[in-house]
C-alpha cells in the first residue's frame, strides 16, 4: 500500500548536507502496523512527511496505492492527504478555539462533507475513542491523554487508508500511551489501514507487526528481537 523506493531527502546546512532520509526503501501493507525507532535527528519525522506528501523526495520514489506522490499535481496531492491519510501529531495540533467535536469534524468539512453528517461522524469517532461525553469541551479543558485521543479521532474520522503517527505517546504517561497504541493498532487491523508509528518508546514494539530502526537517515530491519532492535536508539 505504501512504498518508498530509494527515497532521499537532504538539507543544506553551514556544516554540510544533512542526509535526513538517505536511500530508504520500505513497504507497508494493508492492515500492517510498522514501528520505526530511532534517536532524535535520525530522520524519522522526515520519513513521515515524505509518506504524507508534505515533502517531496529529492530522488527515488514514494508511492501510495501504486501512485507516485512526487508526480501528483497539487490538487491530487491535497485530495490524497484529505481522503487517504490520517496523521497523528505528537503535539496534538488541535485548534484551541474549537470544541473536540469541531476539531474532529474539520477534516470532513474541508473535503466537502455536509455539516450535519460531518458532526454526526465526529461524534461517532469521539465515542470510539471513549470521549463521547467530552465532545463540547475545548482542548484546554482536556487532559493530555484526552487531547491525544481527540487528535486520533480526527485522524481516523475519514476512514483513512494510511495512518502516520509521529511520537503518538511522547506526551503521555505509560498507561495512557498503552491505551492510545492499542486503539491505533486495533483500528488499523480491523479496517485494513497501513500504519507507521515513529517513536522513541520501546513499548510500541508489542503493538507492531514489524520493527524498523532508523539512524543517520538510514533504515534497517534488524534480524533481532524487538528489544534488542531498539537498543542504542
Amino acid at each position: 500500500m505504501l512504498e518508498l523506493e530509494r527515497a532521499r531527502k537532504h538539507y543544506a546546512s553551514p556544516g554540510g548536507a544533512i542526509h535526513a532520509v538517505d536511500d530508504v526503501s520500505m513497504t507497508v501493507g494493508s492492515g500492517e502496523v510498522v514501528a520505526v525507532f530511532g534517536p532524535s535527528g535520525s530522520g524519522k519525522s522526515t520519513l513521515l512527511l515524505l509518506a504524507a506528501g508534505l515533502l517531496r523526495a529529492d530522488s527515488g520514489n514514494v508511492r501510495f496505492e501504486a501512485r507516485d506522490l512526487g508526480t501528483l499535481p497539487k490538487h491530487e496531492l491535497l485530495s490524497y492527504r484529505r481522503t487517504k491519510l490520517g496523521f497523528v501529531f505528537q503535539s496534538f495540533n488541535l485548534v484551541a478555539g474549537l470544541t473536540a467535536e469541531e476539531n474532529v469534524a474539520m477534516p470532513l468539512l474541508l473535503r466537502g462533507t455536509d455539516h450535519r453528517q460531518a458532526h454526526k461522524l465526529a461524534l461517532a469517532a469521539l465515542e470510539e475513542v471513549g470521549l463521547a461525553g467530552r465532545s463540547r469541551h475545548s482542548p484546554a479543558a482536556l487532559s493530555g491523554g484526552e487531547q491525544q485521543r481527540v487528535a486520533i479521532a480526527r485522524a481516523l474520522v475519514g476512514e483513512p487508508r494510511l495512518i502516520l503517527a509521529d511520537e503518538p505517546t511522547g506526551n503521555l504517561d505509560s498507561d495512557t500511551g498503552d491505551e492510545v497504541l492499542d486503539l491505533l493498532s486495533t483500528w488499523s487491523r480491523e479496517r485494513g489501514a497501513a500504519t507507521v508509528l515513529v517513536t522513541h518508546d520501546a513499548g510500541v514494539s508489542i503493538y507492531a507487526d514489524r520493527i524498523l530502526r532508523m539512524r543517520d537517515g538510514k533504515l534497517t530491519e534488524p534480524d533481532l528481537d524487538a528489544q534488542t532492535a531498539i537498543g542504542g536508539g
